[in-house]
């Protein structure tokens, strides 16, 4: 009965920190990708979590292998979070 009660709350966990993941996914269009920089300029809607409002700007990546998914006029999804003091993308995925 407790390991059945366990399980039900540890997929309920799951699920619903999975689902806040996906609402921060920000939707954008790739500018510009700068390889050797390790940057990516990114026309964007607004990033509430980093109350920022829609603009065009050029981040960071913190894996510069993401790069390598992406070029100039793709439209993708991602997520961004402040990395030692600079905003800085941590996930990108095709929209």
């Amino acid at each position: 009965m407790f390991k059945r009660f366990f399980a039900a709350a540890l997929t309920a966990t799951l699920l619903s920190v999975s689902a806040l993941a996906d609402g921060n996914m920000v939707k954008a269009e790739v500018v510009k990708v700068d390889k050797a920089a390790g940057k990516v300029t990114l026309k964007h809607g607004p990033i509430k979590d980093l109350d920022m409002d829609a603009m065009t700007m050029v981040f960071r990546v913190a894996d510069p292998s993401m790069l390598d998914k992406v070029k100039q006029g793709d439209r993708i999804e991602f997520e961004a979070a402040r990395v030692n003091g600079a905003i800085t993308v941590t996930k990108i995925g095709k929209h």
